[in-house]
């Protein structure tokens, strides 16, 4: 990376020259030092979640393992049958077989009640399955099901292992408990994880300086001497905002919108993309919010999702006053004023030039940073991303970087004045969505 040589806005810079002539300044990791507290995304992102990618249009694959999505449920109930341990089967026809299906395609991405075929059942596994009582049961599939994958249900022949008369509801649930297998037996049938192929694109961002004419450039002015510099500070300011704003806003998309040839690329922003594909919870100012809090960090947090148990938390001025208010029913005299075993909520100093609201709760911790540019119509937003499961991804490739950087003198040659840009060719991807949330509060 090349370095770049700065100094405060009407006085001359240290080292070599900002102003020498056709001369590039890669400053990607410096661009976000920049007040980091009027864009904390884009600063957490360049710090900690940084992955540069050598094409535009960039692939990336979701996995979500075996241990996540082998859980189901029966497809239709199953009236009062008398059970014997090892002879009997549970069954929907008089057929020994039973209808199961599980709520998530084979990629494990989660589909609400839309019934997909399970892919996991093999001869030797053992499944436990709640009767209408709530008493687990204990089953041992006692053969492996033709299956393709798809939506549907899939028909598996469960034997008992348990002697009692039982009934079981629509829609019970199951999950596996391992597999048991007979003394010098033969290796059963196995099946296989399918990862999950997303992608996103580099959005070209640009930001240019009004051509200074060589006159004006050695014009002393009133306030700040030099007019150039104190312009170049407000559009570095600019720039950063503008991949700020996308980062949290953006649709990725790739068209010819802008009527040429080549085509225009836009990445995605966190908060819409988590709108569609994430997880979306609505919260209460009121002091019922609190006990509903609680309720959505146990859903959010669940293991099976993927989630790393720690989440930063980009939220707007609003809600970040309502957390630090005092008082009863406010949201930290319900966290910490009536027992040890609540929220514990902290304002701890940020890594990165922060204040940090902390929230730990028994399920994971939630880190609020205030997001400025969180107002308007998402003034009562907040965002919480999980951030292995995001990636800053400048465009780095055949020696070129693309990350940001300044192109001075892009006037043309016959031009007496000077004319500079900044440009960046960068995109976000947001993998597993499942595991960032928009906690909507009203």
């Amino acid at each position: 990376m090349s370095t770049f040589y700065s100094g405060q806005a009407g006085q001359d810079p240290t080292g070599v020259d900002i102003r020498d002539t056709r001369r590039m300044f890669d400053f990607g990791e410096r661009v976000a030092e920049l007040a980091p507290q009027q864009s904390p995304f884009f600063v957490y992102l360049s710090k900690v979640a940084k992955k540069p990618t050598d094409d535009p249009v960039f692939k990336f694959l979701e996995q979500r393992h075996q241990w996540q999505r082998r859980n189901f449920r029966l497809s239709e109930a199953i009236g009062s049958t008398a059970y014997t341990s090892g002879t009997t089967y549970i069954n929907d026809g008089g057929d020994d077989l039973v209808e199961t299906s599980v709520y998530y395609d084979q990629f494990g991405n989660p589909q609400g009640t839309t019934e997909y075929k399970p892919m996991f059942f093999v001869s030797g596994l053992i499944v436990g399955i709640a009767d209408s009582d709530g008493t687990v049961r204990r089953f041992i599939v006692d053969a492996t099901p033709s299956v393709t994958a798809g939506t549907g249900v899939v028909d598996v022949k469960l034997k008992a292992l348990f002697s009692a008369t039982v009934v079981f509801d629509d829609l019970a649930q199951g999950q596996v408990m391992g597999s048991a297998h007979a003394e010098g037996g033969t290796a059963p049938d196995g099946w296989e994880d399918k990862m999950y192929d997303r992608e996103g694109y580099c959005q070209i961002f640009k930001t240019a300086i009004s051509t200074f004419s060589g006159t004006s450039m050695a014009t002393r002015y009133r306030g700040i001497a030099n007019e150039f510099k104190r312009v170049w500070a407000e559009k570095l300011m600019e720039h950063k905002m503008d991949l700020e704003q996308a980062l949290l806003f953006g649709t990725g998309a790739a068209s010819n919108e802008q009527s040429t040839s080549a085509p225009t690329r836009y990445t995605d922003g966190i908060v819409p993309y988590t709108e569609s594909n994430g997880k979306v919870y609505n919260m209460s100012y009121a002091s019922s919010g609190y006990d509903a809090f609680l309720d959505a960090m146990e859903d959010f947090f669940a293991p099976e999702s993927g989630n790393s148990g720690n989440k930063l938390v980009l939220s707007s001025r609003k809600v970040i006053t309502y957390l630090n208010k005092l008082g009863n029913g406010s949201f930290m005299n319900n966290s910490i004023g009536a027992s040890q075993y609540n929220l514990d909520v902290t304002s701890i100093p940020g890594q990165f030039g922060h204040t940090v609201t902390k929230v730990n709760t028994i399920y994971g911790n939630l880190h609020f940073v205030q997001e400025p540019l969180l107002r308007g119509p998402w003034e009562n937003y907040c965002v919480a991303v999980d951030m292995k499961n995001v990636a800053y991804r400048p465009l780095v490739g055949n020696g070129i970087n693309r990350d940001t950087h300044i192109l001075t003198n892009v006037q043309n040659n016959d031009v007496d004045g000077r004319k500079d840009m900044i440009l960046t060719e960068a995109g976000l991807e947001i993998s597993v969505p499942e595991t960032h949330a928009v906690l909507k509060w009203s």
